[in-house]
């Protein structure tokens, strides 16, 4: 920031100096650079150029004013921010955090273009409830693997997770987000979606229509996110084909393949083949630096956690005598700070502290969802630069990374915060 380099080159280079001064041996720098950057974008890259392509399709369709001017109907102009709120927080039960974020938006920008004012106050409620979603509740792999490691009830985990998650979203990512419109002018993005006029010479498509194309990834994402939570509950077995086909079907990647040419298909219709091959091409364009800097961003955590840095943080904090929930928080919090995955951070900081529930006695299987919800919030606070998550949300809605960081780091750290307050003040109580 300080010297203007460019996030790409600067993660690159402090990525190389980090592997050499935490004594990462010589030969293994490289692989471990290049091993964080491509785990990254084995996530990321197939999920933003598919989400991306699904998003152009939308808008050259008229699809996305549409869906806007629906929401915004229902809930009124004033509640636009709500509205787009409320419609993540039900995509983001089953689907994740990057790829709900990239269907999403779309739709944002449609209604931050039909609105005005800055894209902050409506990409920041939809961001944060996928965000939220993805921290607090069961089928996300974070609370899944924190709550099998520390033996929670999944079943009541997700009543626990949505009970604190709503509150949570409101407090941490809606009134945040409307703050942060207010004091942070940021305006469309001019390379991306959002400032495409949809084809006038063209019916654009119903509300069903595209509600479709919308739900269905999510309904395809949910036969593998459901089937493997009914697989750990026992209802089915994991070596069945049948269930094995599903889940790869609702792999995110697979989904949103399927769901792209699911809109090739309702919209031959009203365009040739040959100008909606240009529309999936000029998709990916833009989004070719996001990929990049979100890969880089994979790469310095890669190293950091290949570093050590994480696991003697919490070696030292796991010694200090606290009170199990806010040992957890503490211990996640430090994990996410040192590495950057959330992911990373819950199912390792479950696993540090399963020893420390194991030998406390009296703890209900409340106290256990609770901790987990601790873990979680942890694992949420303070987004920065070793997140690719950071660089994905920045990137996305064109901002610098000083205001990324007031804006994406101190919501996160908000909606970390406040859940883990939740949980805290409930361990209490319960």
């Amino acid at each position: 920031m300080r010297f203007k380099v460019h996030a790409f080159l600067a993660l690159t280079l402090v990525s190389v100096v980090v592997a050499l001064v935490t004594g990462v041996p010589f030969d293994k720098i490289v692989p471990t650079i290049l091993g964080g950057f491509g785990s990254t974008l084995a996530g990321v890259a197939l999920l933003v150029g598919l989400g991306a392509m699904i998003g152009r399709l939308l808008e050259i369709s008229g699809g996305a004013k549409v869906l806007a001017d629906t929401l915004v109907g229902k809930f009124g102009s004033h509640r636009a921010p709500l509205a787009l709120g409320v419609a993540s927080l039900l995509f983001g039960f089953p689907i994740f955090f990057d790829a709900g974020l990239v269907v999403m938006l779309p739709i944002i920008f449609s209604v931050a273009k039909q609105f005005g004012g800055s894209t902050l106050k409506y990409a920041l409620p939809a961001a944060g409830a996928f965000a939220v979603m993805h921290a607090l509740l069961p089928p996300h792999p974070g609370p899944v693997a924190a709550s099998e490691l520390l033996g929670a009830n999944i079943g009541l985990l997700v009543i626990v997770g949505l009970v604190i998650a709503i509150p949570t979203w409101y407090l941490g990512a809606y009134l945040f987000g409307l703050y942060a419109g207010k004091k942070f002018d940021v305006p469309l993005p001019s390379s991306f979606l959002g400032n495409v006029e949809a084809d006038p010479n063209h019916q654009p498509p119903s509300f069903g229509t595209v509600l479709s194309i919308l739900l269905l990834p999510l309904v395809l994402i949910f036969l593998d996110t459901g089937l493997n939570t009914a697989t750990v509950l026992g209802w089915v077995t994991a070596d069945n084909i049948v269930v094995q086909f599903l889940r790869m079907l609702g792999k995110t990647p697979i989904a949103l393949l399927i769901t792209v040419f699911f809109a090739l298909a309702v919209f031959s219709g009203r365009h040739s083949r040959q100008h909606l091959e240009k529309v999936c091409d000029g998709a990916l364009g833009p989004i070719c630096g996001i990929i990049l800097v979100t890969g880089a961003g994979g790469m310095f955590g890669g190293v950091l956690r290949a570093s050590g840095i994480g696991d003697a943080l919490a070696g030292v904090l796991s010694d200090t005598g606290m009170p199990v929930i806010v040992a957890a928080f503490v211990i996640s919090t430090a994990l996410r700070v040192a590495q950057g995955s959330a992911t990373v951070a819950l199912t390792t900081t479950a696993a540090l502290i399963s020893p420390m529930v194991a030998a406390t006695p009296g703890l209900s299987q409340f106290d256990l969802c609770f901790i987990v919800v601790a873990i979680a919030g942890g694992a949420t606070v303070l987004s920065h630069v070793n997140d690719s998550g950071f660089w994905l949300v920045g990137r996305f809605l064109e901002m610098d990374e000083k205001t990324t960081l007031k804006t994406w780091t101190v919501m996160e750290t908000l909606i970390g915060t406040i859940a883990f307050l939740f949980a805290l003040v409930g361990s209490i109580i319960l």
